[in-house]
């Protein structure tokens, strides 16, 4: 059978520009449908717009440390307005190279919804009705908000990088890497931060030393943070948003940001309709070659909820256009995957966590926590953290966790000798790059805790 394309890629996100881009430029006709932006969460609403936040929010404690190295920094101000119209421009020019990209690899875009009507067939929103012999979802994620009365009143993620104004008061809820962030980014802006959390701990998933440690640092930093604590309703008011909360307390902020984690993008694309199986949180479940069960389906990135990571689903990507267009079958391995949290203090973890490794075998943790020399002369009483995971029985480091400035340059360095099964005698045998607080890392030489 003839069909319009080889491939239709419905999202033009990171997974779906990388797998259209590849397989057209093997020669291949492919066809891509997005509805918004081309780009996807990373560029348009998540990783790239944050990262310029985070560099923004972070200029305050430089403007305040200067002065320990000898500088004069006179009156400063932040402009929300002047920032956001930057990072626009620079969204934009992200975007249309992205576009920019799949035009000259020979893609046919359409900037419309698509739904997929039959195993190879795909009707766009404007009723035109196309087949393809494979079809790729890579429709992304979405936030979730709770079902509370007001919910209609919050922002997420999303919404926040289109503010018209900087919120005097804000409230985030939620205790994941994203509300986490957030709380740094408006804390270090300048706005007065309320975090609740209904966990005992912000950050689950991570070593319980590193969660801790970043919400002292948070806490001290001005974020007021508080845990066991959950949203029962949001109220608007003259004074601005009533948040009342289960402990029965009551907050008046002039916006909440709800980030309480994201569920897979797949509402109305007509999965069910052609019997594409998907889990409990809509995530399309797939196998180590992202092939749905319906075997011209495929999907890639956080609609098939494995790892919600840009680079991931790059890659997935990769191993997609590899195992179907040029007969190498190729999947993607989860394990030692690096990862940054651009919290304030930042996160770099690769590995297992102390708990998850030692409910696995016998370990032993060695553990650095000091002052870095750029807080001694800038009074600044922050400590970093440095830990690391070894296997008793194989010697490999099973995990790093460093937090502190630049902890996810490092890590990426330290997710490559992690990845190969560095041991920690490969560590050891590494000489030091002094003065530098990455030579931490080969200079631990006794455990602080083993079993």
């Amino acid at each position: 059978m003839d069909y319009d394309f080889d491939l239709f890629v419905i999202g033009g996100g990171s997974g779906g520009v990388r797998a259209g881009r590849l397989t057209a430029a093997a020669g291949y006709k492919v066809g891509l449908a997005e509805e918004y932006r081309m780009g996807g969460t990373c560029v348009i609403r998540g990783c790239v717009p944050k990262k310029l936040m985070v560099y923004a929010s972070a200029f305050q404690d430089a403007f305040e440390d200067a002065a320990g190295f000898g500088w004069t920094v006179g009156e400063t101000s932040f402009d929300w307005a002047k920032l956001i119209t930057a990072k626009d421009a620079e969204i934009t020019r992200l975007e249309g190279i992205y576009a920019k990209n799949l035009g000259a690899a020979g893609v046919e875009i359409f900037a419309e919804r698509a739904r997929v009507t039959g195993a190879h067939e795909i009707t766009l929103a404007s009723g035109k009705i196309v087949s393809a012999k494979h079809i790729l979802i890579a429709t992304g994620g979405a936030p979730f908000v709770p079902d509370i009365p007001g919910a209609d009143l919050a922002i997420t993620s999303n919404e926040i990088f289109h503010l018209a104004e900087q919120p005097k008061r804000i409230l985030i809820v939620g205790g994941g890497y994203i509300a986490c962030e957030f709380a740094g980014i408006m804390n270090g802006l300048g706005s007065q931060t309320t975090q609740f959390y209904r966990g005992a701990q912000v950050l689950r998933g991570f070593d319980d030393e590193v969660r801790g440690h970043v919400a002292d640092e948070m806490i001290a930093r001005g974020v007021n943070l508080h845990l066991g604590t959950d949203v029962t309703s949001i109220e608007k008011t003259e004074g601005g948003l009533l948040v009342k909360c289960t402990n029965g307390s009551e907050t008046l902020v002039d916006q909440v940001l709800y980030a309480t984690g994201r569920k897979p993008n797949s509402t109305d694309l007509g999965l069910e309709d052609v019997g594409v199986t998907t889990g409990r949180h809509g995530e399309i479940l797939v196998d180590g070659y992202s092939q749905s069960n319906i075997p011209s389906i495929f999907a890639v990135g956080d609609v098939t909820d494995r790892v919600a990571l840009t680079p991931v689903a790059i890659r997935e990507a990769v191993a997609f256009v590899e195992s179907v267009f040029k007969g190498n079958p190729t999947t993607v391995s989860y394990d030692d995957i690096p990862t940054a949290v651009f919290t304030q203090p930042e996160i770099g973890t690769v590995g297992l966590s102390e708990e998850d490794a030692r409910d696995a075998e016998p370990i032993e943790v060695y553990r650095s926590a000091f002052r870095p020399m750029m807080h001694i002369l800038a009074g600044r009483s922050e400590r970093m953290l440095m830990k690391m995971i070894v296997s008793q029985a194989t010697r490999r480091v099973l995990g790093v966790h460093i937090v502190g400035q630049a902890a996810a340059e490092m890590i990426q360095m330290v997710g490559i000798a992690v990845k190969m099964g560095a041991t920690k005698e490969d560590f050891d045998a590494t000489m030091a790059l002094h003065p530098s607080a990455a030579e931490e890392l080969v200079t631990m030489k006794e455990p602080v805790r083993v079993g």
